[in-house]
């Protein structure tokens, strides 16, 4: 007879392997429907406007790094080439958006910071951002380069040693939500997380890197309960790239609230992860599905694996595939903080620019996943 636990490993990885099965016939039956090429396209615009855009602009003839439009897209760029059938090197704006954060981090004590009224706010905000985006893409080569050693120096420098928010970083707030609101310091320490995580080399591990890890962790957990359920989503996030962060008990605390939330229709809303967050004019918030909150979910969820998700993930990617814009190939968001009049109008856009990102994060994840060689059969023991 086979043993009970290597009965119970190949169970466990038949489970995982079911779950990744559900998911890939899943994203099969929705690439028919969505074009990332329409994607791609939408996302170059829009970080070309982004990078020419005069309020965006910083000194040395840099651009500012935003959370909404600059940080998803190095992220949904490269997932987008990643797919391709015929390999290339990244994108004119992408290439572009990295040689500008690299330029930022080498000449960091010579910069501005990207508010002068709020120095430390933005030094903390920016050393995330650079840290992430150039993690980011040495991922890819399995590498670390000399800019994104010396971005995570940056980072820990900037790092909280003391206080309440020991562990986290000073963050841009003007009371706007998802990004930059009272509790957008967490969300920033989440991104850090994700960071190091994906960061090559067993950076997270490092001599350099492990104390510091050890206070992000610290603050991570000692403050998730206290946070929206958006938070907590990045929370998990994060905790799929940096193991440890989590225990599977707290990180299936999460998946339940994830999918408590889930509409319907299969999407999710933003809005009904902010805990009751008013806009400043009085509007209702928009609570019908939205492509920020079911990208984000469904990606998060299909990372985890688990075969007890794949219904959802199944639902949140057929959300996902029939809900592209036909002509532009975005996908839409509303703004938490006030109705915008004009959904074309650029700042109106910026949600548009995160839920495309996620959302294709989200249908390209089991695409871009390592492939996993078939569990071993159970072998009885020699008698």
């Amino acid at each position: 007879m086979a043993r009970p636990a290597r009965i119970l490993g190949v169970l466990v990885a038949l489970a995982v392997a079911a779950a990744i099965v559900g998911c890939v016939l899943a994203a099969t039956r929705t690439r028919a429907q969505w074009s990332p090429k329409q994607s791609a396209a939408y996302l170059d615009k829009r970080e070309q406007y982004w990078r020419e855009w005069p309020q965006a602009a910083t000194d040395h003839g840099t651009f500012c790094v935003s959370c909404h439009t600059a940080m998803p897209y190095a992220f949904a760029r490269p997932a987008l080439r990643s797919i391709s059938t015929q390999p290339s090197s990244p994108a004119p704006e992408e290439a572009a958006l990295l040689e500008n954060v690299r330029k930022r981090v080498r000449i960091w004590d010579e910069t501005k910071p990207y508010y002068e009224s709020m120095p430390e706010q933005s030094r903390g905000t920016e050393a995330v951002l650079n840290a992430l985006i150039l993690a980011v893409h040495d991922s890819e080569a399995g590498k670390l380069s000399p800019e994104t050693r010396a971005a995570f120096d940056i980072l820990w420098k900037h790092q909280r040693a003391t206080g309440a928010d020991k562990g986290a970083w000073a963050w841009i707030l003007f009371d706007n939500e998802p990004w930059e609101a009272m509790d957008s310091p967490y969300y920033g320490a989440t991104q850090a997380a994700v960071a190091v995580g994906i960061a090559p080399e067993n950076y997270a591990v490092s001599t350099e890197a492990a104390p510091h890890v050890a206070a992000l962790r610290d603050y991570l957990r000692r403050e998730a309960s206290a946070q929206t359920p958006l938070n907590r989503v990045n929370l998990l996030w994060a905790s799929i790239q940096l193991p440890s962060l989590l225990t599977a008990d707290e990180q299936q605390a999460i998946v339940k609230e994830i999918r408590e939330r889930q509409q319907a229709d299969g999407g999710w809303s933003t809005s009904t992860f902010m805990n009751g967050w008013k806009r400043e004019d009085g509007t209702p918030q928009i609570t019908h599905s939205d492509g920020y909150a079911t990208g984000l979910a469904t990606l998060t969820l299909e990372m985890l694996g688990s075969s007890d998700n794949s219904e959802s993930v199944a639902r949140g990617l057929a959300w996902l595939s029939k809900n592209q814009g036909r002509w532009e190939g975005q996908w839409d968001a509303y703004s938490l903080n006030k109705r915008r009049h004009n959904p074309y109008s650029t700042v109106a856009r910026f949600m548009d620019d995160s839920a495309t990102a996620y959302a294709v994060l989200a249908l390209t994840a089991v695409e871009r996943a390592p492939k996993l060689d078939p569990p071993a059969p159970a072998v009885a023991p020699a008698k």
